[in-house]
């Protein structure tokens, strides 16, 4: 985590823009079938692990120092710093309601923070003009998009020339938890890996996407022996 923390400053510094994915293993399987998305990865300037799946498999594959960087405290641990040093913060995504109480909740946790501007995820091809016209025009330092995946990293790394923003982060449902609309999960179901676990309790409708996990770890292990 400090590792991609100290990275991010460094984008912040140089000024140009980047693109940042946080992976976890649904994200990775579904790149096994879209071809856009793989290459959204393989380019992007920054990949790290968010979830517990992907760090098991770089362990798996004889890296051991490796650790978890979950997006939703990636995108917290960036808000601090952006508090701290004063960089402009720009949120994108979820529902209205939604990325203003996020919006609401950041600024209150992190005095100091500058918020140049939200934008809600509900938006046609015609809006999208206007939208980059618009954050572009605030000057963010960080953009975190929570589109969901893979909307969100389609849409950053589509229009990231145009955006002109240091670090483009796509967040997925991070507002959703700022805002207290969705409980994470308690902390000792973090360090034991049981995260996966406490959404699908919490969310059973996500009982199909979590079929990507057991597919995930067959073909890592199919990999090793390889």
């Amino acid at each position: 985590m400090s590792e991609a923390v100290v990275k991010l400053e460094q984008f912040i510094a140089e000024k140009t823009p980047h693109l940042v994915a946080t992976a976890n293993a649904e994200m990775v399987m579904l790149a096994q079938e879209d071809n856009e998305l793989a290459a959204i990865l393989a380019n992007s300037h920054l990949v790290v692990p968010d979830g517990a799946g992907v760090v098991w498999a770089i362990r798996h594959q004889g890296n051991t120092i490796v650790e978890r960087v979950a997006g939703y405290d990636l995108a917290q641990n960036l808000l601090l710093e952006a508090s701290k040093k004063g960089y402009r913060v720009f949120l994108f995504g979820s529902q209205p309601d939604i990325v203003a109480k996020a919006k609401t909740m950041a600024l209150a946790r992190y005095p100091g923070l500058c918020i140049v501007g939200t934008k809600h995820g509900f938006f046609t091809a015609e809006d999208e003009p206007a939208i980059v016209q618009t954050i572009s025009a605030a000057k963010p330092d960080i953009l975190l998009a929570a589109l969901g995946v893979p909307r969100q990293e389609k849409w950053l790394a589509k229009n990231l020339e145009k955006l002109g923003v240091p670090i483009c982060m796509g967040v997925g449902g991070t507002f959703d938890v700022m805002a207290g609309a969705v409980k994470r999960a308690p902390l000792w179901m973090q360090r034991t890996s049981l995260e996966w676990l406490f959404r699908l309790l919490c969310q059973p409708q996500r009982a199909i996407r979590m079929l990507a996990l057991p597919k995930f770890a067959l073909k890592v292990m199919l990999r090793k022996k390889d």
